[in-house]
């Protein structure tokens, strides 16, 4: 009788690679309107953006941009290039200013002064596979807006080793006030109307 091989040696599987996903998008196989993101190597379809989604992302916007100089990049639900395996879309994001505004490259966890995403359907999904992506990574900051339970938390210092880094500092609030991020210490943003 032969060996029973474990069930993980029964279904190899291929990652795609940044560049595998960024030829299949110039091939045509994924459509200009395609809403998805590459989280490691697979390809996720990303949740339909319902009104208090929306609404939210256009409040952050408007709190971020009266509040940062006009060096940091503002990036709305863009792509950020993490690792070869990996390229999410945040819904917001503060970053390093970069003369040519990252046309040459999207940026990478270096280039992020804060990472911002908004859930309504997706909170689960958001502090479960993105976060400790975001943590792994070196994303020195991420804000998680609930709005189906109504707090923001946000998450810092990423540390540990590369594969099992998770953010040391985690706090939760219903009641944000004037906030500030870490890697902008000058910077003040009033989240206290963030939260419905």
């Amino acid at each position: 009788m032969g060996l029973i091989e474990p069930p993980e040696l029964l279904l190899r599987r291929h990652p795609l690679t940044v560049d595998d996903y960024h030829r299949m998008a110039q091939a045509g196989v994924l459509g200009p309107e395609a809403r998805v993101e590459l989280i490691e190597g697979e390809i996720i379809d990303m949740a339909t953006i319902g009104t208090r989604h929306a609404a939210t992302v256009k409040r952050l916007l408007h709190l971020l941009r009266a509040s940062v100089d006009a060096a940091t990049v503002v990036s709305v639900q863009d792509p950020l290039r993490l690792g070869t395996h990996s390229e999410p879309q945040p819904d917001l994001m503060l970053l390093a200013p970069r003369a040519d505004f990252y046309a040459d490259a999207h940026p990478t966890a270096q280039d992020v002064l804060l990472l911002i995403e908004v859930s309504d359907t997706t909170s689960r999904y958001d502090r479960e596979i993105k976060l400790p992506l975001y943590a792994r990574h070196g994303v020195c900051e991420v804000w998680i807006v609930d709005l189906d339970e109504g707090v923001l938390r946000t998450y810092r210092n990423p540390r540990g080793k590369s594969n099992a880094k998770r953010y040391t500092e985690v706090v939760e609030t219903a009641t944000p006030g004037v906030l500030t991020p870490q890697a902008l210490p000058s910077l003040r943003i009033d989240a206290s109307k963030l939260l419905p």
